[in-house]
């Protein structure tokens, strides 16, 4: 009995889908829950599992295909008896299987160099065409009526064709980096959006984590990074900022007396922003452990799509990758986020002395419509004093 894969159930939110990758091929022998394709939505990427082991049919949709909820996409045959595969087929049948399985990119190598496929031999399971049986045919120089497409098809002019050397790879757009495009454009289209900056001395916290660092991951199992004292330092000043920590929802403001944060983390695919949930619950062994956990599931597309959804405020961490300072573009439905930079040894005048100190940039970009240049500056004013002077988020002053 044949087995319909069809596409899961997708979030409510999430009206459609693209087949992204197909990691097997018709005919390709599948066990049981091994991954047959990904599916990329808006905000997440899914894996279909084979429900059972068995062979894998036809493929009713390719890559880049858009697809819906519970749509069919491929058929799996059982797997056959013990036994049954050894069985020899006749010698037409093994080319009549051969013709009727290739895959979409040997359909396309064929048509494009218009070759009849009962003169290939396959090398495949079952007899099965291959990519390299068909360019191994086409080196030999056996295809049929060469040249008569040569001459239909004359040469395209010398000014179009591109010069030696310079060559071009044109790739459709992946449906998150499309997703990420265009909230991009919708933050910059739809608020009044203004970047504020300032810079923070971090020896403090650098001397903290040379000083607690082994003995916090000895106790922890993690270590102690940056992240956790900014996760800090902002938790602390949206309570004395409420406006930060609001949104806009028509004509009304909605204040959120909650504190979850999005973390902005790069992966293959593009950037995502997983959610911390009450961050003012969590201690910084746990708001550690909880970053090091979403960034490896965005790396690996294993974010769900309740781990994206949410969030009141953004933290994005330029620095990772060298940046100096930039302006960071606001994560809608929220009014603001923060950037951290690269932390950079700079001469900095002290008590009328100049001294060398890791200093780090601060961009706090808002949405001016609610939150206007006193809370925006006194936000920021408040994580870099929280932040040169640790001591304060114990003592809450």
């Amino acid at each position: 009995m044949t087995i319909e894969i069809k596409v899961p159930d997708l979030p409510e939110s999430v009206a459609d889908a693209t087949i992204a990758t197909w990691h097997k091929k018709p005919g390709d022998l599948v066990a049981r829950d091994e991954v047959l394709v990904d599916i990329e939505t808006d905000k997440v990427v899914l894996e279909v599992p084979a429900p059972e082991a068995g062979v894998l049919g036809d493929i009713l949709q390719s890559e880049g295909a858009t697809v819906l909820s519970r749509q069919l996409i491929a058929m799996l045959k059982p797997a056959p008896v013990a036994g049954e595969e050894t069985k020899e087929k006749p010698v037409d049948a093994v080319a009549d299987d051969a013709a009727d399985g290739l895959s979409p990119s040997v359909r396309r190598l064929v048509a494009e160099h218009d070759i009849d496929v009962t003169k290939l031999t396959g090398t495949g399971k079952g007899g099965r065409v291959t990519k390299e049986d068909v360019e191994a045919f086409i080196k030999e120089g056996n295809k049929p009526a060469a040249a008569p497409i040569a001459a239909a098809a004359p040469a395209p002019a010398a000014s179009v064709a591109p010069l030696a050397g310079r060559t071009e790879k044109r790739v459709p757009m992946t449906r998150l980096r499309k997703r990420i495009a265009e909230r991009l454009l919708e933050a910059k289209n739809t608020t009044a959006m203004l970047t504020t900056f300032n810079e923070i001395n971090m020896a403090p916290i650098m001397k903290l984590r040379k000083q607690y660092g082994e003995i916090f991951e000895k106790k922890h199992g993690i270590k102690l990074g940056f992240m956790s004292f900014y996760v800090k330092a902002v938790v602390e000043s949206l309570k004395r900022y409420p406006e930060v920590n609001a949104a806009l929802d028509g004509d009304d403001i909605v204040y959120h007396n909650y504190f979850d944060l999005s973390i902005a983390v790069s992966t293959p695919r593009g950037l995502v922003t997983p959610v911390l949930r009450d961050c003012d619950n969590m201690s910084l062994a746990d708001i550690e452990k909880a970053i090091k956990d979403l960034a490896g599931k965005g790396r690996d597309g294993k974010l769900t799509v309740d781990e994206l959804t949410g969030g009141n405020f953004t933290i994005t961490n330029g620095g990772v990758f060298g940046s100096l300072m930039s302006t960071p573009i606001i994560n809608p439905p929220q009014s603001a986020i923060l950037g951290m930079h690269k932390i950079q040894d700079r001469p900095m005048a002290v008590d009328g002395k100049v001294e060398i100190l890791p200093m780090m940039y601060l961009a706090l970009s808002y949405d001016h419509r609610i939150i206007d240049g006193r809370e925006s500056v006194g936000f920021l004013v408040s994580v870099k004093e929280l932040l040169e002077d640790p001591t304060r988020l114990l003592l809450d002053v």
